[in-house]
């Protein structure tokens, strides 16, 4: 199952990443109308939909790791976002409110899809 997600959410983040970079889908650096973006900002999301397909290839742990540090990171970016208001992040990443909030949204997401154990429920496999 965990599998399954890394690449649902790899291939989110690299189709977000390149929509980024879409005239009349981005107009004047804001994505949606809503969301400020810039070219580190896109590359970010692609770099890191290519790191969860590339997790998820390597199997659960890989990518419940990659959740797991991944939502460490975009809880930092929210809070870091948060802190500056409209400022760039570390001069680099393009940033707003609205920015923060999907920051925060996403790593909530994250974090609860990369701690919390979803094949609970199920029996363990017949060893015969």
């Amino acid at each position: 199952m965990i599998k399954r997600l890394g690449l649902v959410w790899g291939g989110l983040f690299l189709l977000g990443g390149a929509l980024g970079f879409v005239p009349g889908i981005t107009n004047g650096d804001m994505f949606l109308g809503v969301f400020m973006v810039n070219t580190t900002h896109g590359l970010l999301h692609i770099g890191s939909g290519a790191i969860f397909l590339i997790a998820s290839a390597l199997g659960s742990g890989a990518t419940r790791l990659w959740f797991q540090i991944f939502g460490l990171f975009y809880a930092a970016l929210a809070v870091i976002g948060f802190r500056l208001g409209d400022e760039m992040i570390f001069g680099i990443i393009s940033n707003n409110r609205y920015d923060s909030w999907g920051h925060a949204l996403l790593a909530l997401i994250l974090l609860l899809i990369g701690f919390v154990r979803l094949d609970r429920g199920r029996a363990a496999p017949d060893k015969r």
